[in-house]
């Protein structure tokens, strides 16, 4: 949403405000989070802080195809967001991985861009709800490609070209011509460090109320982290500033 800024550039300006408003920024890895009281403890692998509130914003990772040339064209053709970047794929085919709900509505979403959305699926049948399947039946833009897997991404040096799939029941290989390649095959969070807390939901997001604060008190949770439908930059700043406002009034006992 903001031309010539990317994602890197803008979580530096991030950086730079938050430095001048007297964040201290650590570099350390988080071991252990505990639970003492009124006072939290972070674990870490250098120090422990304590601290009245903590707010975890750790994230989630993509699952990822894992075939070649994937990880090198990664955001020259290879993306994991349909609504971040499904407007530079514009009259353009585009390929979704992936059977589930997620995969589904991004390939519909994606055909307000490309000029044809193949997803491909290992299986013969979709994972996805009833709803979502109908939902992409009756799109003319949409061809499914079922029982076929990704081997190899397929580029001209510089972007994505091609994706190489291979049938799961032959073996046989072919090449599908293609500028954008979606993979949705789940996400990650990282909470590791959070099992055993009781604020996780069984894929292991945070559980969080309106003030994205945990059944923990003092524990909040924001961005990709916490269980919620639409993961993006907006939201994930919108969960921050509520979860900051809360823990600020809790310190001060307002």
């Amino acid at each position: 949403g903001f031309p010539g800024v990317t994602g890197f550039e803008l979580s530096r300006q991030f950086r730079e405000h938050a430095n001048k408003l007297g964040a201290r920024v650590v570099q350390d890895e988080v071991v252990q989070v505990e639970l003492s009281g009124n006072v939290k403890k972070v674990v870490c692998e250098e120090e422990t802080y304590e601290a009245r509130c903590v707010i975890l914003a750790s994230g989630a990772h993509h699952r990822t195809l894992e075939v070649p040339g994937e990880e090198e064209l990664r955001g020259a053709g290879v993306s994991y967001c349909a609504t971040c970047d499904g407007a530079f794929f514009r009259d353009q085919e585009v390929v979704v991985n992936g059977g589930g709900n997620s995969a589904l509505e991004e390939a519909n979403y994606l055909t307000q861009f490309a000029s044809k959305v193949n997803i491909i699926i290992r299986r013969d049948v979709f994972r996805a709800d009833s709803i979502v399947q109908n939902a992409i039946k009756d799109n003319p833009k949409i061809t499914v490609v079922t029982k076929h897997v990704p081997v190899r991404v397929v580029d001209d040096g510089m972007r994505v070209t091609g994706l190489v799939i291979r049938n799961v029941d032959t073996n046989v290989e072919t090449e599908m011509k293609t500028h954008g390649i979606f993979p949705y095959i789940g996400l990650d969070p990282a909470t590791s460090f959070l099992e055993g807390l009781g604020i996780l939901d069984e894929r292991g997001y945070m559980i969080v109320d309106e003030n994205c604060e945990t059944k923990a008190k003092g524990i909040y949770g924001a961005g990709d982290v916490i269980a919620k439908k639409l993961r993006q930059v907006v939201t994930a700043t919108n969960d921050g500033a509520i979860a900051a406002q809360h823990a600020f009034h809790e310190i001060k006992g307002i």
